[in-house]
């Protein structure tokens, strides 16, 4: 669209102002008293930085730079929480940090486009809030994140305005996504305030939890009517709520109450219709679409005939949904099987491999983790029926890792690759590139070093996420992220964090991104090829 020089021009002249003006530290009391209030499971590791290691000029000597598009051995430059250079032998003075990457990866931080901090759900609240989420996402390579923020009854404004209150305490750059949870006229209209007024250029529709989040056709229609009249871009979650209601009633009746019930309940077969209807529904609007943690062959087969006949269809895998199979819900032990209830179910042995298989061919285009944690006692609300265990997995510090392994330790897919599916390819859908997702002069210092030869072992003794389980726990891996930079600080080196409450910045991502264009030429030659109205005469015989 032709917004997008404007918004480019912008940000490069707000980056001039950056460098001249740098932001304000925070001091080592304020950061104390938080670290103290904030001690529990997870973040034991919690530091306060020092004026020496916050400091604001770090020079990352030696390391292979990898972006989308190329890889080289440069040493990267930063500054006041920017990229000022990136290329070979960079000099110094004093007064710099000077990092050896030699034999190392160094990459943009991971931009997770799927998580759920702080969120009342199922008759409780995400164990995770904005400061142990971010610092667990840290801990793993991962410098920004998407939230999701759930309307206050529908009324948008209030949502927006609990969340930010949520994410006070962020130590790490964050955006929002916006569900739609019911429709009228002050819903679109509050719509159109949090594209031109809040930054969010995304709205997502439940096609399932029947009586709570979900829409039906007419108002996702009528909501993806709108998001295309802002530049926004709709998202889904693709399964049947009707068809899932019936199959837990179904199970119910099969006296099937433990956490199988709910894989059960909800086959791939209904996230597959769900996924063909929205598609469907958005071709007939001509607007993109956006369908969130694809879990089944199901879903990726809609998705894949939709790319191939050219329509604007974008699908996000989810790391369990890569790496996990569905034995675990039959685990006797009810701890075990509930701590992997989540929506769409993780599914059996094939799906995992076929999804990789899509991300590795472009089918599908990037990773998150729908990172939603409950505890055990939180999962035992279900111990008498599968219906009230809230669904969530964890994977905001585990997902960089995993997929690094998994994908590029299997020789899937290459470094550069890995780049574009951990973090460019989200900051081009959600345009906020290339400020975020790339080592680039300009660009926000969000960067990792990532060792390939050093190994990992996951564990919830060890994580930073507050939950006292952890999906994939027990398993072990090669390419460790070593040292991550957010916003020009090192805030994970040596097994060690180092966050500050409040550092995080929101990030405004402005509508209409790349998945726009074309999309008016395509409604003038649509309408060019309708041969209608066709004008009639008249005959006497009809008068």
């Amino acid at each position: 669209m032709a917004l997008r020089p404007i918004y480019d021009a912008i940000f490069f002249f707000f980056i001039s102002l950056l460098l001249l003006f740098p932001s304000p530290s925070f001091s080592d009391s304020t950061a104390t008293q938080f670290c103290s209030a904030e001690r529990g499971p997870g973040v034991e590791s919690c530091r306060v930085p020092s004026s020496s290691s916050s400091a604001t000029r770090i020079l990352i000597k030696g390391g292979t730079v990898v972006n989308a598009h190329h890889q080289q051995l440069a040493d990267v430059y930063v500054e006041d929480g920017i990229i000022v250079a990136v290329q070979p032998n960079i000099k110094v003075g004093d007064e710099v940090t000077v990092l050896d990457a030699t034999g190392k990866f160094v990459m943009p931080g991971g931009i997770d486009p799927h998580t759920h901090l702080a969120m009342e759900f199922m008759g409780t609240e995400t164990i995770d809030d904005f400061f142990s989420g971010q610092a667990a996402a840290l801990a793993g390579g991962t410098t920004m994140h998407i939230d999701f923020v759930i309307p206050v009854n529908g009324n948008l404004v209030a949502g927006f305005e609990s969340y930010e209150n949520k994410s006070r305490n962020s130590c790490m750059d964050y955006g929002f996504h916006m569900a739609i949870t019911k429709w009228d006229d002050g819903v679109s209209k509050d719509m159109e305030i949090m594209v031109k007024e809040k930054g969010i250029n995304s709205f997502k529709f439940f096609l399932a939890y029947k009586g709570s989040l979900m829409v039906t056709d007419d108002l996702l229609l009528e909501g993806l009517k709108r998001c295309k009249s802002l530049g926004a871009l709709a998202m889904v979650h693709a399964e049947n709520g009707d068809a899932v209601f019936e199959g837990q009633k179904r199970m119910i009746e099969l006296g099937i109450t433990g956490p199988e019930g709910h894989a059960l309940s909800r086959p791939p077969v209904l996230e597959g219709e769900a996924t063909s209807r929205a598609i469907r529904l958005a071709r007939f609007v001509n607007t993109p679409l956006y369908v969130v943690h694809v879990m089944s062959v199901d879903a990726m087969d809609e998705i894949a005939k939709a790319r191939k006949a050219g329509q604007k269809v974008i699908g996000e895998p989810v790391v369990s949904g890569l790496i996990l199979d569905d034995h675990w819900l039959w685990d006797p032990d009810f701890t075990i099987a509930s701590k992997y209830v989540m929506s769409p179910p993780i599914r059996p042995v094939g799906h995992g491999k076929a999804l990789q298989n899509a991300l590795s061919t472009g089918i599908l285009q990037l990773v998150g983790t729908d990172h939603c944690t409950f505890n055990s006692t939180q999962k035992a609300l279900g111990l008498d029926d599968f219906r009230k265990i809230p669904n969530g997995v964890n994977g905001l510090e585990e997902r960089m890792h995993l997929t690094w392994d998994t994908m590029v330790g299997s020789g899937q897919i290459s470094a550069t690759d890995y780049v574009r599916i951990t973090s460019t390819e989200c900051a081009k859908i959600f345009n906020i590139y290339p400020r975020k997702g790339a080592i680039l002069p300009g660009s926000d210092a969000d960067i990792i070093i990532l060792n390939p030869n050093a190994s990992y072992e996951i564990s919830s003794k060890s994580h930073h996420s507050r939950s006292d389980t952890n999906v994939y726990e027990g398993r072990r891996g090669q390419g460790k992220v070593e040292v991550t930079i957010a916003g020009g600080r090192i805030v994970w080196e040596n097994d060690e964090l180092k966050v500050v409450p409040g550092s995080g910045k929101y990030i405004e991502m402005p509508p209409f991104s790349y998945l726009f264009d074309g999309i008016e030429k395509s409604d003038a030659n649509y309408l060019s090829s309708l041969r209608a109205p066709v004008k009639r005469v008249r005959s006497e015989a009809t008068t």
